[in-house]
């Protein structure tokens, strides 16, 4: 890979005609830029875990508490079990400033014991499944429990709008089912794939099993149900995916296509800018957690944990299991472009570059002339590799310098932008030409995809566009929104 250009923001030297010292305004600049949108996330993020935390009780809720505390004391009446007067008791005088330091301490105490018996009066509703089992059929109606069960979901929500990550404390835990009850799933599962003697042996395996070592694993799975909300999840990332030593291309990792029935632009530059743009908008609904989360039937919420590591992350190889990379934040993304790749910044004085500055960026990539060097245009081939293999080339070749410090670029972009070089077409009149679509956004030529990167975003030359995503960081559900919300968002801005 082509070692990038050093900037050197300041140096001091001494010589024989004194102090000499230099300095780079313009990287001082970026960095002061950089550290003021860092601290700006971090009170961000204070922010909305506070917000989170009390919800769906509104944090505003409190100064109204507050308010009613003070009338209530000044006005010679007692706060619900006396706590401003049993608070003053133990403050240093009975002046104004300590009575009305007292009151605020007790609105605090009743604030916080509302939150709560919200936060998990709305737990407990959520753990309700009857609503499952009701009829859809026109003209059926909905059971009373259900009838009231929805009134009483919709007024706790309705309170306080939720922001992405609001109802993570208020989701159920994943229940654990019994030895008996997962053995008895388990055989009614197999019972249409094994002939009657097999049927016959399996049985007698799985009530072996029963009575044997899975009492012993069954305990090891009640103590982390006690201990983490999901059991789990953490397991199938670790021995479904990371431990996995298959290529990820084709095995792991899937793709999304353009809406096929429309074609916005063929300026591949155009769209891809656009695409960049929507992509890191998405980033900043994330971020500030304005994304709502997806409700179900627009009342049951699902866990958004997931979204926290949409952008600004990667899946590292190593020799027997890999693991999951996540960066806090990201100022740039990586462009692949005829086997070169470059590292294109997104910020500008504290703000997101907009559409149009992005794609003169972009076009000067496709105008460029530069050729890759010596086994830089087949790099990311390692990235579709055995893991195990990979993880070794990777700490031979990468540990150290200009490899290294490439490599980390690539793996900490917000994400990667693959400008390709042949277009992506689409005819009703020729099916064959969607398979090789998808073909195309599967696996590219092998070496125009990095499958380890969270996904590739990839343009083609007459302006359709699609994705490439790595698959342990999150469910498809999570990619597909983040692919939709872009299309949809494509969409209106074109029209």
């Amino acid at each position: 890979m082509a070692e990038a250009h050093a900037a050197v923001a300041f140096s001091f030297a001494i010589t024989h005609e004194g102090f000499d010292i230099n300095y780079d305004h313009e990287v001082l600049n970026l960095v002061w830029n950089s550290g003021i949108r860092s601290w700006k996330k971090r009170v961000a993020r204070a922010r909305n875990g506070v917000r989170n935390g009390v919800y769906p009780a509104h944090i505003q809720s409190l100064w109204l508490i507050t308010a009613i505390a003070l009338g209530l004391h000044f006005a010679g009446y007692q706060a619900p079990f006396n706590l401003t007067n049993r608070i003053l008791e133990h403050l240093p005088s009975n002046t104004v400033n300590w009575q009305v330091t007292a009151s605020f301490l007790a609105a605090l105490v009743v604030w916080l014991s509302i939150c709560f018996t919200m936060r998990y009066t709305l737990k407990l509703l959520l753990m309700y499944k009857g609503w499952m089992y009701e009829s859809r059929a026109p003209g059926s109606r909905v059971s009373l429990p259900t009838m009231l069960w929805v009134a009483v979901v919709r007024v706790l929500s309705s309170w306080n709008k939720p922001g992405l990550y609001s109802f993570q404390g208020s989701l159920p835990r994943l229940p654990l089912p019994s030895v008996k009850d997962t053995m008895s799933r388990y055989l009614r599962s197999v019972r249409p794939l094994l002939d009657d003697d097999n049927y016959t042996r399996m049985e007698r395996l799985a009530k072996e099993f029963e009575q044997t070592i899975g009492k012993k694993l069954q305990w090891y799975l009640i103590l982390k149900s006690w201990w983490s909300t999901n059991y789990v999840s953490d397991w199938w990332e670790e021995y479904v995916y990371l431990r996995g030593r298959s290529p990820l291309c084709v095995n792991s990792n899937f793709y999304g296509t353009d809406a096929i029935f429309m074609n916005l632009t063929s300026i591949q530059a155009a769209r891809a800018a656009n695409v960049v743009s929507l992509l890191l908008n998405f980033r900043k609904l994330i971020e500030h957690q304005e994304l709502q989360p997806i409700m179900v039937q627009g009342m049951i919420p699902l866990c958004s944990w997931q979204y926290e590591r949409t952008f600004n992350t990667a899946r590292v190889p190593g020799l027997e299991t890999d693991r999951i990379v996540h960066y806090r934040d990201s100022n740039h993304i990586v462009v692949l472009h005829k086997g070169c790749y470059y590292k294109m910044l997104i910020y500008y004085k504290g703000r997101t570059l907009r559409p149009c500055e992005l794609q003169v960026q972009i076009e000067e990539i496709l105008k460029a002339k530069a050729t890759p060097l010596s086994g830089e245009e087949h790099l990311a081939a390692l990235t579709a590799w055995n893991r195990s293999k990979w993880a070794e080339a990777r700490n031979t070749f990468f540990s150290r310098g200009a490899n290294h410090v490439s490599l980390r670029t690539i793996e900490s972009a917000a994400f990667v932008l693959s400008l390709d070089d042949e277009p992506f077409e689409f005819d009703l009149a020729r099916p064959e030409l969607l398979d090789n679509f998808g073909k195309k956004l599967l696996h590219g030529n092998g070496y125009n995809r990095w499958f380890d990167k969270c996904f590739t975003v990839c343009v083609a030359t007459n302006g359709r566009v699609g994705f490439n995503a790595e698959h342990t960081w999150s469910d498809a559900a999570i990619a597909s929104h983040m692919w939709e919300n872009l299309i949809i968002d494509d969409l209106q801005s074109d029209g």
